[in-house]
């Protein structure tokens, strides 16, 4: 098995608090309405929201992936972080174990934020990632935050 690890930044004019409620807290019900196009429904299939939770995202008819499982491994809206595994579903390929994702929402400048993440691709075997396969799920992950902050942008009382 190969570990392969990334790192993202992103800066946004979105306070910390307000970006990790919609995207994180709020995932299940403002994600689905925001892009229709993209998931079907994000649902908690097992536990209370919190760690060890299994969080089910369907996604829209058409889609190559059908559906991935998530498990919440750490949840800290005090300090804006967010830790869970991509751990079932048409997400792993045939390529993976598990990805890992940690992700924070710092204080930024003006009142704005810093949104850092780490991925960690367990591969099987000795599987090798593409660069283009990673590039699809860095797209992916940042069309999410980028329709969610629009949002949060043209609605400056929503998550207030």
């Amino acid at each position: 098995m190969a570990v392969v690890t990334f790192t993202d930044e992103f800066t946004s004019s979105v306070p910390s608090k307000k970006l990790f409620t919609a995207l994180i807290l709020d995932a299940d019900n403002l994600i689905p309405k925001l892009m229709p196009q993209a998931f079907k429904s994000i649902e908690t299939i097992q536990g209370n929201g919190g760690p060890g939770s299994i969080k089910k995202m369907t996604f829209a008819e058409g889609h190559q992936v059908k559906h991935v499982k998530n498990r919440i491994d750490a949840i800290d809206p005090e300090n804006f972080s967010y830790t869970y595994s991509l751990v079932d579903g048409h997400g792993l390929l045939d390529k993976l174990e598990t990805v890992l994702y940690e992700v924070q929402f710092l204080p930024g400048p003006d009142g704005g934020s810093i949104n850092k993440m780490k991925s960690t691709y367990h591969t099987k075997g000795d599987v090798v990632l593409s660069d283009e396969e990673i590039k699809a799920g860095k797209e992916k992950a940042l069309g999410m935050y980028k329709a969610v902050e629009g949002y949060l942008l043209q609605n400056p009382d929503a998550y207030a």
